[in-house]
């Protein structure tokens, strides 16, 4: 039987001495790196910020879901080392590209991050390499747009000479429970003999894998989970909205649907959605669509409402404060929480940029508290000029019975929001942090889903 490069690859995957390289050391590509060095792989590390690169090299980590521990352990082990020379990719088996997929303030998709790491693959690639696109995007992204750049570069050809697949990141930042070793894994491979190696060695990992009949097929796959979840938390901030108006609290609403054991899945109402998924996804669906003459109405809209709610919450501070017979020009505003969602320090595309962008704008005076991030710039995104840098200040009693209003955007587990209610004259709550809160103390908070 002829040994072909196919089965030499699947051979060195099978016994864990195949090499792999991650491009793009981030909230995706080191819990990859990490995930295959821990079940025996020797991983490269690839990125262009050379301090991110020093940092793991020392065994330390920036990342709060991937222990310095684990890095320093693999580190010492020669199970992984991080580079910013992209030569080094030539001696890897399997490369996998997990860089940024953002979007323009037009809410146009920015796929200069994976052009640029495309361009740097496809100069080292060789026969019998896997590449395996990781970062979101829309369906055609790996072959229109990846594919021809690897060929080109390389001189060779996908499917014949190199394995070409795509695999959705799954990263939930933060989850204690579902994490990159244990999470299903989708494949999609360029052809069947490039989705039967992908698939081998996400396997590796440990959870299941889900093939599927083409990249574009796992593309739209990951689009899909987004944007359920994206729809779905439109439909109850809209409903948040609505009753407001009827005199209902959304929140004993939620809670009383939850109680059927079928057929209803509870979301929840907020001041927005953030991160690197739920606020960018549907905009590469909706904007690749519009290629084909289809308008995705539906999704579009449901960005449209969760968008509204910065909006609708700083609308809900002013009424608060003009219960108080209180303008918000000139009040003190305290927001408490930046990061896209609790317990984490991640505050990519958090809608706290918007909420203090607009207090600010209506001329009230605001600082912020968030114990895992110690820094926060606003308004660098679309004017880059005038961006602000703003510092975490110490949360004291003094601050908060200080301010004429504590804005809870983040609902952070650390807090002690007994405390902060008992200590404050006025709260607004966008994410019902303070559901537990006794009912003396209901006075004094004004809620987002909930009548003034």
């Amino acid at each position: 039987m002829c040994y072909t490069p196919l089965m030499d690859l699947l051979d060195k995957i099978r016994d864990k001495s195949a090499r792999v390289a991650i491009v793009g050391l981030g909230y995706v590509g080191l819990p990859l790196a990490t995930g295959f060095a821990k079940v025996g792989f020797r991983v490269l590390g690839v990125d262009v910020n050379a301090e991110k690169v020093g940092t793991l090299n020392q065994g330390k980590s920036y990342i709060p879901d991937v222990p310095s521990a684990d890095v320093a352990d693999l580190v010492t082990r020669d199970r992984f080392q991080a580079t910013t020379d992209f030569g080094d990719l030539i001696d890897a088996d399997v490369i996998f590209i997990c860089v940024p997929t953002p979007i323009t303030p037009a809410k146009v998709p920015d796929l200069s991050f994976i052009v640029s790491a495309a361009q740097g693959v496809g100069s080292r690639i060789k026969r019998g390499q896997l590449v395996i696109l990781q970062s979101t995007t829309h369906p055609g992204t790996t072959e229109e747009d990846v594919l021809p750049i690897l060929e080109k570069r390389s001189g060779l050809v996908a499917g014949r000479d190199f394995y070409l697949a795509f695999c959705p990141e799954r990263i939930n930042p933060g989850d204690a429970k579902f994490g990159v070793e244990n999470t299903p894994k989708v494949v999609g491979g360029l052809t069947p003999e490039s989705t039967t190696v992908a698939a081998g060695l996400m396997a590796c990992m440990g959870a299941p894998v889900h093939t599927v009949s083409s990249p574009r097929t796992a593309e739209m796959a990951k689009l899909l989970e987004n944007t359920f979840r994206s729809v779905n938390i439109a439909l109850v901030n809209e409903l948040a909205k609505l009753c407001e108006r009827m005199g209902i609290d959304v929140w004993e609403v939620i809670e009383a649907a939850s109680t059927k054991p079928f057929g209803f899945m509870p979301f929840y109402p907020g001041p927005g959605v953030g991160g690197h998924c739920i606020p960018v996804d549907p905009f590469y669906l909706s904007w690749k669509a519009r290629e084909l003459d289809f308008y995705t109405h539906f999704i579009e809209l449901a960005a449209e409402v969760n968008q509204s709610m910065p909006y609708h919450t700083v609308d809900k501070v002013v009424k608060a404060l003009g219960s108080r017979k209180k303008p918000l020009a000139g009040a003190k505003v305290v927001v408490l929480g930046v990061a896209f969602k609790k317990d984490i320090d991640d505050a990519r595309n958090s809608v706290a940029e918007r909420i203090i962008l607009q207090l600010l704008n209506l001329q009230a005076e605001v600082v912020y508290n968030d114990p895992n991030v110690p820094v926060y710039k606003v308004g660098a995104e679309s004017r880059p000029e005038r961006g602000i840098e703003m510092r975490s200040v110490d949360l004291t009693d003094s601050l908060i019975a200080g301010a004429d209003c504590v804005l809870i955007v983040t609902g952070h587990s650390q807090y002690d929001y007994q405390h902060i209610v008992d200590t404050a004259t006025l709260v607004v709550d966008s994410c019902n942090a303070t559901k537990h809160i006794a009912p003396p103390a209901e006075g004094r908070i004004f809620k987002v889903g909930r009548p003034d």
